[in-house]
């Protein structure tokens, strides 16, 4: 059984220590979507909360506003992405080496 945690935006204004007004412009950059209508019908799951953990500690870290931010996290998530397709490639080509030494 899994258990979805959801936090409401006052939860998450409270947790990350951001005003309303703060996570308003996190919305409206794209960074995290919540569901529900207006700010006080909001949700957030687990991993929006996380996302706007990294995305506050990159604002603030790197003194970006939020539409660099959701850049910064795009481009740090397409990183990722990157890595994980190479790893996999290393060992696709790794098995293949391999096979071609058995082969002579």
């Amino acid at each position: 059984m899994v258990t979805l945690i959801l936090y409401s935006a006052q939860d998450l204004c409270q947790a990350m220590h951001i005003s309303e007004h703060c996570l308003v412009e996190i919305v409206e950059n794209g960074i995290v979507e919540p569901t529900g209508q207006s700010l006080v019908d909001w949700s957030f799951d687990t991993e929006a909360f996380a996302l706007v953990r990294r995305a506050i500690r990159l604002q603030r870290d790197l003194e970006l506003d939020w539409a660099a931010t959701a850049l910064a996290l795009n481009l740090l998530s397409e990183v990722d992405k990157l890595r994980i397709e190479n790893d996999y490639l290393k060992q696709r080509l790794g098995r293949l080496e391999v096979t071609k030494v058995k082969l002579l």
